[in-house]
C-alpha cells in the first residue's frame, strides 16, 4: 500500500491510495501510524481513496484513535466515501470515531484540540 504523507506544522496528513482489502495492507498502515504515535504527531487520515474496507480494519482505526487520545494526540478521519461510512455506521462506530466531511474541518479539529490541551495543561 502506498501512502501520501503531507507534514504540516501541527499535524501530518496520511492519505492511503488504495482500499484496506487485506490484512497485510492494514498491518502496513498500522505500522506507519504507530511511527507517528512514537513522535507524538497529530494525525489526519484522509480516506477519500478508500471504498472497500474489512470490518476488522474499521475496528483497528477505532483502536488506533484510542491509542492516540490516550497520549493526548489528535487522530481525525476525513473525506470518507459513502460505502466506508456505511460500514462504520453498521459497526456502530460513527459516534466513537472522530470523523469530519472535509480535510479542512479535520485541520480545525486538530487545532482546537491543541488549544484545549494547552489550556488544560495536558491533564
Amino acid at each position: 500500500m502506498k501512502f501520501k504523507i503531507d507534514t504540516r506544522e501541527k499535524f501530518t496528513i496520511i492519505t492511503p491510495d488504495s482500499d484496506f482489502s487485506s490484512d497485510n495492507l492494514t498491518a502496513e498502515f498500522k505500522e506507519l501510524v504507530h511511527s507517528f504515535l512514537q513522535h507524538k504527531t497529530n494525525l489526519v487520515i484522509n480516506l477519500k481513496n478508500i471504498v472497500n474496507i474489512k470490518e476488522n480494519s474499521v475496528s483497528d482505526l477505532a483502536a488506533l484513535q484510542n491509542e492516540f487520545y490516550e497520549h493526548n494526540i489528535s487522530f481525525v478521519l476525513c473525506e470518507m466515501q459513502l460505502p466506508l461510512l456505511n460500514t462504520i455506521k453498521k459497526l456502530e462506530l460513527d459516534e466513537v470515531l472522530n470523523i469530519t466531511p472535509t480535510e479542512t474541518e479535520a485541520w480545525d479539529i486538530v487545532q482546537m484540540e491543541e488549544v484545549e490541551r494547552e489550556l488544560l495543561g495536558d491533564e
